[in-house]
């Protein structure tokens, strides 16, 4: 059985964010029967230093620092007519790197983890190619520009129609497409009209995220609303905003000791303001958010839009922490009836107040919450499927260039960047 090359967008280590989460958990789950020669980005300081902690689940390992998209990357992609996401992440070191690591390993199976990736593929790869989309990001800046005006509309609109033919060419030629749910997987089918599909969803760590360990007290007394995630990500930073302005006063002005703790990393000005309102705290990074989840009386999850499986949500659940969410938020997730969904402010406030005014509830509604995610949704079932996909022989390579027909052509870009391996 071949080795794996296993192409990633951001490192999977720490596993502190729900791409990182995912990715983390395929690698150590790949490793587990297959030699994993790893190739990703870092984006931020701090993430350079996990490159050991991939160690026990890699062969080899090549980490490339990624500077944050310029203007000039805008223009770029302008001028070559491809979308933003995947020229801010072109690097003729990476395609370098990728090309010998071909050369000098027995690798059968190329598994790319978010479609920036796939530009790095061979013209015409004999190996196997499994492509985890995870969400599909056209749909993503469609909805984007939905919700946009004047120029960012049609640069939005630009992006979902370049990102869609891109995902069309690769799934088209992929071994398998992975999605984070059945829902994305069928969103998929419809609008790129692809086969060859399949439902991979993320799975949650119960015995990390127990409510029964003990855990750092978190200072302020009240009930503790809690929203986790990476805050400079446009969702989060809608839903938190939406809360705080349509939601969250209704629930102070009942209680005024109410606090909506905001809790993640990189917290935006537009969210850290937020703390200027009355009860709102922005907690930025933590180190360990199950202090804060543990502390919650309830976790709420108002994200406007949302793609795949929300880890948010599946962390609060397995806390025992009763969870309110969006319709949107809440989309494929299998919760069975153990968490709150609401749609709108005034829906989404009578959901938390009701929960709050009936503490026995809330406490019942969590308990069946992780019994329900330790049933539905350890990684190991999850990831199950993989096992297969890996066994079953390659598509034929019908099509000149095969996958590869966005990738990276050395020398055609002078894109900045700085190696860190």
């Amino acid at each position: 059985m071949g080795d794996i090359l296993f192409l990633a967008h951001r490192i999977p280590y720490p596993p502190d964010r729900g791409d990182k989460i995912r990715a983390f958990h395929l690698l150590r789950h790949l490793s587990r029967a297959h030699r994993v020669h790893l190739v990703a980005f870092a984006d931020d300081p701090a993430d350079l230093d996990g490159k050991e902690g991939l160690a026990p689940y890699t062969e080899t390992r090549e980490i490339f620092w990624r500077k944050a998209p310029t203007a000039w990357t805008g223009l770029r992609a302008v001028l070559q007519r491809r979308p933003v996401s995947l020229v801010a992440f072109a690097d003729p070191a990476v395609r370098r790197t990728v090309d010998a690591l071909l050369d000098a390993h027995p690798i059968d199976t190329i598994f790319l983890y978010s479609s920036q990736m796939a530009q790095y593929l061979p013209a015409a790869p004999t190996q196997r190619v499994i492509m985890d989309f995870v969400d599909m990001d056209s749909a993503k800046f469609a909805a984007y520009a939905g919700n946009a005006r004047g120029p960012m509309a049609w640069i939005h609109r630009r992006e979902a129609a370049l990102l869609l033919r891109h995902e069309q060419r690769v799934a088209r030629d992929a071994d398998a497409s992975l999605f984070v749910s059945g829902a994305e997987a069928a969103l998929f089918r419809t609008r790129a009209g692809a086969s060859r599909i399949h439902a991979i969803e993320n799975g949650i760590d119960t015995t990390f995220y127990d409510p029964a360990r003990r855990f750092e007290p978190v200072p302020g007394a009240g009930p503790l609303l809690v929203f986790t995630g990476q805050m400079d990500y446009r969702p989060n930073i809608a839903a938190v905003r939406w809360f705080a302005d349509r939601v969250f006063p209704r629930i102070h002005e009942t209680h005024p000791d109410a606090r909506f703790a905001i809790v993640g990393r990189a917290p935006t000005p537009a969210v850290q303001a937020l703390a200027e309102r009355p009860g709102v705290c922005v907690i930025g990074a933590v180190p360990d958010v199950r202090n804060w989840l543990a502390a919650a009386t309830l976790v709420v999850a108002p994200l406007q839009l949302a793609r795949g499986i929300q880890n948010k949500v599946l962390e609060g659940m397995a806390m025992a922490r009763p969870v309110v969410a969006s319709p949107a938020a809440a989309e494929g997730i299998d919760h069975a009836g153990t968490l709150r969904v609401a749609e709108g402010p005034e829906a989404f406030g009578d959901a938390v107040l009701g929960l709050l005014a009936e503490p026995a509830i809330a406490a019942a509604l969590g308990s069946a919450a992780r019994a329900r995610v330790i049933a539905r949704y350890g990684w190991d079932a999850r990831l199950e499927p993989l096992d297969a996909l890996l066994q079953a022989p390659a598509v034929p390579r019908h099509r000149r260039g095969g996958v590869g027909c966005d990738r990276l052509v050395p020398g055609r870009y002078d894109a900045d960047h700085e190696r860190r391996s």
